[in-house]
């Protein structure tokens, strides 16, 4: 579903934004650092210094409305450069199992930051790409 380019452009950007929505439709946009493999980007919550992170307003969306989508994108004061990319499709929440585990390791790789973190029992937001839209300049930085 990807193309190699978008795929390539995704691999270079190190945060984007994960948009839900609650059963009213009231919008929720936050950044995240995630990974996309195959048809899913996955998105772990992680240490949160107040509170328990399970209850996170994203996680809450989702088990209310699981439609979201995710953007990643490259602002450049020259317009020629600008370019994004957008998944969107059906959110789930990973609270265990092999695909958990996967999607854990993925984003450990990929972000040293969660090496001192201990995010294993935490939850991942897989979304299930069933749509993708880009836009612009996607060629290397």
């Amino acid at each position: 579903m990807l193309s190699e380019k978008e795929r390539s452009f995704l691999a270079r950007r190190r945060v984007g934004h994960l948009a839900t929505a609650d059963a009213r439709g009231t919008p929720h946009l936050v950044p995240v650092c995630f990974a996309v493999t195959g048809n899913a980007v996955y998105i772990t919550i992680d240490q949160k210094p107040k509170g328990d992170p399970r209850r996170l307003k994203r996680l809450r969306n989702i088990l209310d409305n699981p439609v979201a989508a995710f953007v990643a994108d490259r602002y450049d004061e020259d317009w020629s450069r600008l370019g994004w990319v957008m998944l969107r499709g059906r959110a789930e929440i990973l609270s265990e199992g092999n695909e958990h585990d996967r999607a854990q390791s993925l984003l450990k790789a990929r972000y040293a930051q969660y090496g001192n973190m201990q995010i294993g029992g935490l939850p991942v937001i897989a979304i299930r790409i069933a749509r993708v839209t880009s836009w612009g300049d996607l060629a290397a930085d």
